[in-house]
């Protein structure tokens, strides 16, 4: 008996219903639910996931999912993580206008021209193809300028399959990602580096020069920030010292008592 309804249980898990989705989350109305995560369940049909109307977040990783329709009606959705499913038609989420993670690593998705329907999403900052750290990839990018268009085709997006291409910390990736094309390219011989006099350095002698602002709201930021710091410094030599007392005052009281006779 019991195994019948174990049995019942992973059937339902296939396709996403309303009582999978209140027992998950604890909400009697799909319409509250704000984030969601239905991670490696087995998922294939995507059920009334259209019906959680103000969903923020969602994780469906590691499904079964082909199918991506019932997506459509999910504006409000800001993170999205497809990662590891079967899923080669983006159709569905070009009507998610919210959209700034996307997460499609791990799937069957084959063309650029597959990626087309992304480019209406103006929030879009965030898209992961491909995921080194899980071995996850999608045959289009095998492409060998897969990576220059998919820039060209998304020119606001901050970082591709987890890579800043701009804003902060995208230089010092770019550098880092140099020094390893360079190991990479056999410059280095017998452990040491080739040496090469018509070469020059990657960025100025002042570039890891740490710069103050002269914003006076960003000075009295730091100033406070110092002077809190010093604060939690002085408060953690009285905790330790008072620590001190007392382990050594309860060590007193535990030592046997002696009597002279």
């Amino acid at each position: 008996m019991d195994l019948k309804r174990d049995k019942d249980q992973d059937a339902e898990c296939e396709k996403i219903t309303a009582v999978l989705l209140k027992s998950r989350t604890g909400e009697f109305d799909l319409e509250s639910i704000l984030f969601l995560k239905l991670r490696g369940l087995g998922i294939h049909d995507l059920g009334c996931i259209g019906e959680c109307m103000n969903l923020e977040r969602l994780d469906l990783s590691g499904n079964n999912i082909t199918n991506l329709a019932q997506l459509s009606s999910l504006r409000l959705l800001t993170v999205l993580n497809l990662s590891a499913n079967r899923i080669s038609n983006l159709e569905p989420l070009h009507s998610c206008d919210s959209l700034q993670n996307l997460n499609l690593a791990g799937n069957i998705i084959s063309s650029i021209e597959n990626l087309h329907c992304l480019q209406s999403l103006k929030k879009l900052e965030n898209i992961r193809l491909k995921d080194n750290t899980y071995n996850y990839t999608n045959p289009v990018c095998r492409n060998a300028s897969y990576r220059l268009i998919v820039l060209e085709m998304f020119p606001t997006i901050k970082a591709l399959d987890g890579e800043r291409v701009v804003g902060r910390g995208s230089e010092l990736y770019q550098l880092c990602k140099d020094i390893d094309d360079t190991i990479k390219a056999g410059l280095y011989k017998n452990g040491q580096l080739i040496e090469h006099p018509d070469c020059k350095p990657w960025v100025e002698d002042t570039y890891w020069e740490i710069k103050r602002s002269n914003n006076a709201i960003i000075e009295e930021a730091y100033k406070q920030f110092n002077d809190v710091l010093h604060e939690c410094r002085l408060l953690n030599n009285r905790a330790t010292h008072v620590i001190s007392q007392t382990e050594r005052s309860m060590s007193l009281k535990k030592q046997p008592k002696q009597y002279a006779i």
